[in-house]
């Protein structure tokens, strides 16, 4: 019984993870880019600012080869 408990606990994590991994795979271009804005607002606020400027073109940057890389793969 407890052997039984033990199989559908790994089974169950197992299929958590598959599900986290799809996600991350999906939107990792957003939670980069989003991690890099935080990262030049967090310059900007410590006085950095020719850093934070230098660094705020990188979310759109990310978000515009992401674009391009999915619609060129989807033709």
């Amino acid at each position: 019984m407890e052997e039984c408990l033990t199989t559908l606990k790994i089974v169950n994590i197992k299929n958590k993870l598959k599900v986290m991994k799809q996600i991350i795979f999906k939107w990792y271009a957003v939670i980069i880019a989003f991690i890099c804005l935080l990262y030049s607002v967090g310059l900007g606020l410590t006085g950095n600012i020719e850093e934070a400027q230098y660094s705020a073109h990188w979310p759109g940057t990310i978000l515009l080869f992401y674009i391009a890389t999915k619609l060129t793969l989807r033709r």
